[in-house]
């Protein structure tokens, strides 16, 4: 009988020590990061209604911009883009990522190693009972996607972005166009 007394505490230390490793602060990714933290310049924000936003974006891209949703593994033209040139926001065209950061994570996503500096914001995101990081637009606020801690190297870090957040423009086109 002791041993289940025995196997019970060790399942209690185990169970202990993961939670308190979960919910810890300072955790990598489990700390709201934005611009102003950083001690650079907050880019001026854009402001706007849903009723506003609705009527600015198609509806499924207003669902994962506004909405937090997210579209389909492998269902975006931009995973399987190749192109050199940047990527901007869907809402507000901020620019975001350059192809040079962008890399195959097999998730069905667009996956970049790192944003462009201070162009995006995150926050914790606890929903559908997960711990993860949410990444913002640092401008209007949208929805992108999420950033995970298993990315290629420099960083180390995946952001993995809804395609329907983003805008390609090959290199050598105009910002605007």
């Amino acid at each position: 009988m002791q041993w289940r007394y025995l196997l019970y505490g060790f399942l209690g230390v185990v169970l202990g020590v993961g939670l308190a490793a979960w919910f810890t602060p300072g955790r990598a990714g489990s700390q709201a990061v934005t611009p102003a933290e950083k001690g650079t310049p907050m880019l001026e924000k854009i402001v706007k209604s849903e009723d506003e936003w609705r009527r600015l974006l198609p509806p499924a891209a207003y669902h994962i911009l506004r909405e937090k949703g997210t579209e389909p593994a492998f269902s975006s033209p931009l995973h399987n883009n190749h192109a050199k040139g940047v990527y901007y926001c869907a809402a507000c065209d901020l620019d975001l990522f350059t192809s040079e950061a962008k890399f195959d994570s097999g998730t069905g996503w667009p996956s970049y190693w790192q944003p462009i500096d201070n162009h995006v914001a995150t926050k914790p995101d606890n929903s559908f009972f997960m711990k993860r990081t949410e990444v913002l637009c640092a401008r209007c606020g949208s929805h992108l996607g999420h950033v995970f801690n298993d990315g290629p190297p420099p960083t180390g870090l995946r952001y993995c972005m809804n395609g329907l957040a983003l805008k390609f423009k090959a290199a050598g086109e105009e910002k605007g166009k």
